[in-house]
């Protein structure tokens, strides 16, 4: 018996190791995307392009190509003509390695080192950025000779990023857009879910059955199948009693749509896991069906309410497409996602506006989910395990 114990507390040991291990490894993996937003998102321009964010309180090193000082900045000393200035006039300081003249050799001469470039001309580029240019006859063009050089910057971080996104035009009136669809379209549809997942779940009637299978059907109805459907009987009806197509109505209704199926199937499976014990006793004390859903079922109902809040506002906040189609692209109406992405347009490669836009998006989601994350679990989980 206690050899049977023994092993059986260690195969629980090990149960419990394996469980956190698996739990750290899922929070790694949510988590390290997110932190490499945010610290991308705080990162120099030029120090994104020329390493990942895990190296970016190292000092980044990258080949770039810069232009000397034109011909008519020359001087002539001991008989040459001399160009001298900084290749880092007017920007960061960095510290130069190694520079060459063609773009085949970038780094052919360490820096500090004067080289011969042929016919008496000579550049010396130090680690500075300081350079002097000399040759026997006299420079000429418009525009000084090109040069290539590999430098070191150490680790800079800055908030212009976040100024470019937040300040750009109409920024402030899409968040508030934007809070204005999510609220109410994740309050509705909790509302009219749980009335309708209670009855479903401890009511009796005619066609109980067949509308419990409708729901669990249009689960999987895809969004972009019923979206121009569900737009056209919109439309039908506000032109009927003359409400405009493009409200915050709409949308409200639209997400409250698509997101009810969901709701009443996960709501209903957890109200069907509570004690029946508990309806019997508020029946013999005469409480009404109204009565035990809003002083019984409700309040134990709030860990599955707050999981669903927090996939619906999830939902609604991410969305684009239903905000496009039944609230329209105007500055009015523009939610944050559609301003986002008309401030990035065509300027898919500056990733530091890409990685602020992102974080600035999920900033209020975060919030939400860390708000209720204790009720998510258990939420999710208590309606598969039956009341006693």
């Amino acid at each position: 018996m206690a050899q049977a114990s023994g092993k059986s507390a260690g195969k629980s040991s090990f149960g419990a190791w394996g469980v956190h291990l698996a739990v750290l490894i899922f929070v790694a993996i949510w988590t390290l995307p997110t932190l490499g937003i945010l610290v991308t998102s705080l990162r120099d321009k030029d120090q994104i392009i020329a390493s990942g964010w895990w190296n970016s309180f190292l000092s980044s090193s990258q080949t770039v190509d810069g232009r000397l000082a034109a011909a008519d900045k020359q001087t002539e000393k001991d008989g040459k003509f001399v160009i001298e200035g900084n290749l880092f006039e007017g920007a960061a300081a960095r510290e130069i390695s190694a520079f060459g003249t063609k773009s085949r050799a970038p780094t052919e001469f360490p820096a500090g080192t004067v080289a011969d470039l042929g016919d008496g001309e000579t550049l010396q580029i130090n680690a500075d950025g300081s350079y002097v240019h000399s040759s026997a006859k006299a420079f000429e063009g418009d525009r000084g000779q090109r040069v290539y050089f590999a430098s070191s910057a150490p680790p800079k971080f800055t908030t212009e990023n976040y100024r470019t996104v937040l300040f750009a035009e109409g920024i402030g009136r899409s968040f508030l857009n934007s809070l204005t669809v999510t609220i109410p379209a994740t309050i509705i549809p909790i509302m009219m879910a749980a009335f309708a997942a209670y009855a479903l779940a401890w009511m009796r009637f005619p066609g109980r059955a067949i509308l419990i299978a409708t729901i669990i059907g249009l689960l999987v109805v895809p969004l972009q199948m019923s979206l121009i459907p569900l737009l056209e009987i919109y439309n039908g009806v506000g032109n009927l009693f003359g409400v405009p197509s493009k409200t915050y109505l709409g949308i409200w209704l639209a997400h409250t749509g698509f997101g009810l199926p969901f709701a009443i199937y996960l709501l209903r499976s957890y109200m069907a896991g509570l004690p029946r014990e508990l309806m019997e006793s508020a029946r013999i004390d005469g409480a009404s069906d109204f009565e035990i859903f809003m002083k019984i079922v409700l309040p134990l109902s709030f860990p599955v309410l707050a999981s669903f809040a927090i996939f619906q506002f999830l939902w609604v906040w991410n969305d684009l497409l239903v905000a496009m189609v039944f609230l329209g692209s105007g500055n009015e109406q523009l939610v944050l996602t559609g301003r986002l992405n008309a401030l990035l347009g065509s300027r898919g490669g500056d990733w530091e506006i890409l990685t602020t836009s992102a974080f600035i998006t999920i900033i209020v989601p975060l919030i939400v989910f860390f708000s209720l994350q204790r009720y998510f679990v258990r939420g999710l989980l208590a309606g598969s395990v039956k009341g006693g």
